[in-house]
């Protein structure tokens, strides 16, 4: 527990000596540089001969209050000069200060700051300043003053973290509301995220990873409400320390928690035109136990969208024009159910264990009027109408175990079980040209993914300027598929179609790993973090109709290194390291997805995994009340698994899309965030995220045989933010971005733009707020136009989305709290290690993987 504050004190104080201009000292502005605690190899702050001593002490209880962060600032220049943490008896001492005036600042993470101004010291004087009393800043619910705002983005070592908490005109939505809002990350209309241009990320939720994920990422945000997110943290350099899966970087979603002492239970609501939400949350605590019970419900209606496609299939003999305009809407239920418990054996030891159940119910329905040219002439004209079901139920169930020794070191052991049960149908009434049905259609496709983790991780501290971690891990993955097509006439029964649209995967994938990490700061400060991971992966895949697939075990062995530097109060950040990406659930389910039957997608069980080589550097400064930051990155993945397009075979003027092992990727660009503290309580942010891509990949020509292909060019997108608090419990904000055309192999997917407004009144005593939010609303719908070519077809699908949308929001607080010293609970698991591949943009929804967190 001890080592735990300790390392929380220094993180603390690290970022108090970094962060000069603070609200309480007002003048204090410029970019201090970061000073080494005195007797650390780092400490290069001016040698004198005077000394300060003194104890911290907790105002109410009258304890020490141990490893409290203790930071002197010349008073003339507003700089940081030294910094300590006080003993586990709350003393602390700086010596060999200069004579001068200085202002000393005591902080820790439950109490109020402390300043002590005026302090004069002479050569050779001997400071005792006596008993600093600090007292706590957590009290009952209607006593709670909030003075300032925290930053709404943060830059840490290894990663961008983005406080969702402060975003108030996101609550009634989901968490996709709340990740378009972060920089480095692109989210389209359908919830498919990208980070840097690359859909080859990892997501996971409270450092754990589910198979809800693993499922479909974009039907796992929408089932996550966005006023329960805390913070998103992006990272974009992994270390050793992290699963080898996601190429792209990893996201992690933090969800809002409660470590004090007593009973409080929380309610949300919202009702808006196009969704509703109600949530509610307990927590109890007493001594060493704590449980968790909660679950919301969040029901999504009026989502319209209108489509118009058009494409031309070519051959040796003949080419065919497809016209084709549709029109639908989308309804959904989502639900999400947790009970969790935590136990403290000792101060050193503790228990986490927790079971969570998940469910969607989601419909797409969709009338299509088809038309076939051949030449210019009316072949045939057709109607479907087509209702797509996506329902799931996912349980994930964990047990975590963690000691801490001494400061730093410290050993634990998690273990996860998830399971998600996937139903991915469509029922198509087929029509003739005069509206008369001439048949029915179904697609059944039951999918089981089921994985069990067991996982163990030690670190320990080398001297007091070296970090040494190692682990091992393994995860047992299964995934079944059964997948058939049936065909009626206007009335009867069902029946098999027995020309191959019918069969069973069953894949078993099990990975074995071990890591090594080595953290080092030289005596000039500079930090150099490396390390190595291997990962050899077992698989198993045959389906029912031809046996094994012969898909060969592999072994990867991944090098990583992060450093940074602070050098005049810009901070440089160098970053390499090598990924792999494994295909994931959908992009190897062989069930061909014809919802709508002129744009057919269909998965590979035979994908090999890809690798990409990843290198970054990053520039960050504090210039008075701005943060500026800088990212310059390059990727570099080979054996990349792309979707690839042709005309099919046996259904005329249809496209089919798979995934292919043939793609090489080449990305570089630059990311650019600055955020402005206008106010303590105004905060403005501006990003950009500029990429130039080059894909090359293998395709076919109109007389079959193979040829090599390149798409290239710059992809552009970036937006502003405005987040502000006012008197009496107001708040307002507002966001707008706009996200380029990303780039396919064979063409580019759709451009869009997005904004929001929200306003929020929360009551005196904090327990209660109401607030009204509306986005796009400028706008009657969106278009996403998406265009594909290659010598045997060309294809423009455009997709209008009608969702300007308004909710009032509403939350409600019970409850008496207490204030508790912080307490670290044992680790999760996190599976970083499966690829996401989004959704085909107008049919049913592809199941996709994603996340990442350090293991």
């Amino acid at each position: 527990m001890k080592g735990i504050r300790l390392l929380n004190s220094a993180m603390l104080l690290i970022a108090t000596l970094a962060t000069p201009a603070l609200a309480q000292f007002p003048g204090m502005g410029g970019a201090a540089q970061p000073k080494a605690l005195p007797g650390t190899a780092g400490d290069q702050s001016p040698k004198g001969s005077a000394k300060i001593t003194g104890f911290i002490v907790d105002s109410t209880q009258g304890k020490p209050v141990d490893y409290a962060s203790v930071a002197l600032y010349d008073r003339t220049s507003g700089k940081a000069v030294d910094g300590t943490i006080a003993d586990d008896k709350g003393k602390f001492t700086l010596s060999k200060l200069v004579a001068g005036n200085y202002r000393l600042l005591v902080s820790f993470v439950g109490y109020r700051n402390q300043t002590i101004d005026n302090l004069t010291l002479t050569n050779g004087q001997s400071l005792e300043l006596g008993n600093i009393l600090l007292s706590t800043n957590v009290k009952q619910l209607n006593e709670v003053t909030v003075v300032g705002q925290a930053a709404v983005i943060e830059e840490k070592v290894d990663r961008l973290v983005y406080n969702a908490d402060k975003d108030i005109a996101a609550k009634g939505g989901d968490a996709t509301d709340i990740l378009r809002k972060v920089p480095l990350l692109t989210v389209d209309l359908d919830g498919n995220v990208s980070l840097r241009g690359s859909s080859n990320i990892r997501v996971l939720i409270n450092n754990k990873p589910s198979t809800i994920v693993a499922s479909s990422v974009a039907d796992a945000l929408k089932q996550i409400p966005a006023d329960q997110i805390k913070t998103v943290e992006v990272i974009t350099s992994p270390s050793a320390k992290y699963d080898a899966e996601g190429s792209g970087g990893i996201i992690n979603i933090i969800t809002k928690k409660n470590s004090l002492q007593g009973l409080n239970l929380n309610v949300d609501g919202g009702v808006g035109n196009r969704g509703s939400q109600l949530s509610l949350n307990g927590n109890y605590r007493k001594g060493k136990a704590g449980f968790t019970l909660g679950g919301f419900g969040r029901a999504m209606y009026n989502v319209k969208t209108l489509t118009d496609l058009q494409q031309t299939s070519r051959t040796t003999t003949s080419t065919t024009q497809t016209r084709q305009t549709g029109s639908g809407t989308t309804s959904g239920s989502f639900g999400q159910y947790r009970l969790g418990f935590d136990y403290d054996f000792t101060e050193k030891q503790s228990i986490t264990a927790g079971v969570k159940y998940s469910a969607q119910n989601m419909v797409n329905s969709q009338d299509y009027l088809t038309q076939l040219f051949t030449g210019g002439t009316p072949t045939s004209s057709s109607r479907r109408d087509v209702d797509v079901k996506n329902l799931s139920g996912t349980v994930d169930m964990n047990v975590d175990y963690l000691h801490t020794f001494k400061p730093q070191q410290e050993f634990s052991i998690s273990t996860l079980y998830s399971r998600n049960d996937l139903t991915n149908n469509f029922f198509a009434n087929l029509l003739g040209g005069t509206g008369e049905l001439t048949g029915r259609q179904q697609n059944l496709n039951n999918n089981l993914n089921q994985e069990f983790t067991i996982q163990s991780d030690y670190q320990t501290p080398i001297q007091k300027n070296q970090l040494l971690e190692v682990g091992a891990k393994g995860i047992m993955r299964r995934v079944d598929s059964d997948y058939r097509y049936l065909l009626a006439g206007p009335t009867g029964e069902f029946s098999t179609i027995n020309n191959g649209t019918a069969g069973a995967l069953t894949y078993n994938q099990n990975i074995a790993a071990t890591y090594l990490s080595y953290t080092y700061t030289t005596k000039s400060r500079y930090t150099f973090k490396g390390g190595m991971r291997y990962e050899h992966t077992f698989i198993d895949a045959r389906t029912r109709e031809g046996g094994n697939l012969g898909v060969a075990d592999y072994g990867v062995l991944v090098p990583s290194i992060n450093a940074s530097k602070t050098v005049k109060g810009t901070t440089i950040k160098l970053g390499a390291n090598r990924r792999i990406q494994r295909p994931g659930l959908q992009q190897l389910n062989p069930n061909q997805n014809a919802a709508n039957p002129q744009v057919i997608t269909q998965g590979n069980p035979q994908l090999r995994p890809e690798l990409t080589d990843n290198l970054e550097l990053g520039l960050s400064r504090t210039i008075k009340k701005t943060f500026i930051n800088a990212t310059f990155f390059a990727r570099f993945t080979d054996n990349a698994i792309v979707q690839v397009s042709q005309p099919s075979d046996s259904l005329k003027g249809a496209i089919v899309t798979r995934f292919e092992n043939i793609g090489r990727q080449r990305t570089y660009g630059v990311n650019l965030f600055a955020n402005v503290a206008a106010t303590s309580k105004i905060n403005i942010g501006v990003f950009a995220n500029i990429f130039y891509a080059s894909l090359s990949g293998q395709t076919l020509n109109l007389d079959r045989t193979s040829t090599t292909i390149t798409n290239e060019g710059f992809v552009p997108g970036g937006g502003t933010f405005v987040n502000a608090t006012f008197k009496n419990g107001w708040g307002v904000q507002g966001f707008g971005g706009l996200f380029g055309a990303q780039l396919q192999l064979q063409g580019r997917s759709g451009a869009f733009g997005f904004y929001t407004i929200g306003v929020r009144k929360e009551s005196a005593n904090k327990k209660y707020s109401l607030g009204l939010a509306a986005e796009n609303f400028l706008s009657n719908r969106f278009n996403i136009r998406n265009t594909l070519t290659s010598p045997q077809f060309d294809q423009v699908n455009n997709v209008y989305l009608y969702n300007r949308g308004i909710r009032l929001t509403f939350s409600l607080k019970l409850g008496k709290m207490t204030a508790e010293a912080p307490r670290k609970k044992a680790k999760g698991v996190n599976n970083d290690d499966v690829k996401s591949d989004g959704t085909d943009g107008g049919g049913q929804q592809q199941p996709a993987t994603g996340g990442g967190r350090p293991r």
